[in-house]
């Protein structure tokens, strides 16, 4: 008997793959926006990670007919107010690099003393279900931001987050290290309970 499906609200098969692994042994076959035939944005006009996650499941759960797993995330810096939060991916303006949003940052803390750079990834995950029914699973993550990127691995941020008790950046972990201690590794166990039962 083939496993029902379950809708991962992207087109990134980057993400669909890193999910698979962290949702291992749901009950459910994953499968992106593609897979299903859904080229409908819904725009994340949400004031916090939780409301966007929640926008996206249930739309894309209405869409679609099936069980649906959409998430947001991003970087909290203590120095600049919890910016860039919801905006994290939009702050140095649309269709920039990594690295331009990297430069970006720094740039904006460039005077702020090692002691003073703490900061967290903070990570929500919807599941939405066909009734309308919406359950959320909270990761946070803190670390402080270097002074320059380091470490070639994950994406984003990770290059300068830093991980004091592992004396790493986000981006200097294998993606098994990242999942133990990264935002959406703690949101996806949530979830991976959840969906268990």
């Amino acid at each position: 008997m083939s496993k029902p499906k379950i809708l991962l609200a992207t087109n990134n098969r980057a993400k669909v793959r890193e999910y698979d692994r962290l949702l291992k042994g749901i009950p459910y076959r994953i499968v992106s926006l593609e897979d299903v035939n859904i080229s409908e944005q819904v725009e994340e006009t949400g004031a916090s990670f939780e409301e966007n996650a929640t926008l996206k499941a249930k739309r894309y759960a209405e869409l679609s007919g099936l069980t649906t797993i959409a998430d947001d995330s991003g970087l909290e810096v203590d120095a600049l107010g919890g910016e860039p939060g919801v905006r994290s991916a939009r702050y140095a303006g649309e269709g920039v690099s990594d690295k331009e949003r990297i430069d970006f940052l720094l740039k904006k803390i460039v005077d702020v003393p090692w002691e003073k750079r703490q900061a967290k990834f903070r990570c929500v995950i919807a599941i939405a279900y066909p009734d309308g029914k919406v359950q959320t699973c909270h990761g946070q993550c803190n670390g402080i931001l270097t002074f320059a990127p380091l470490g070639e691995n994950g994406f984003g941020y990770d290059p300068i987050f830093y991980l004091p008790d592992l004396h790493k950046t986000m981006a200097e972990l294998s993606m098994s290290e990242k999942n133990d201690v990264s935002h959406r590794g703690k949101a996806t166990e949530e979830a991976r309970k959840m969906l268990q039962r």
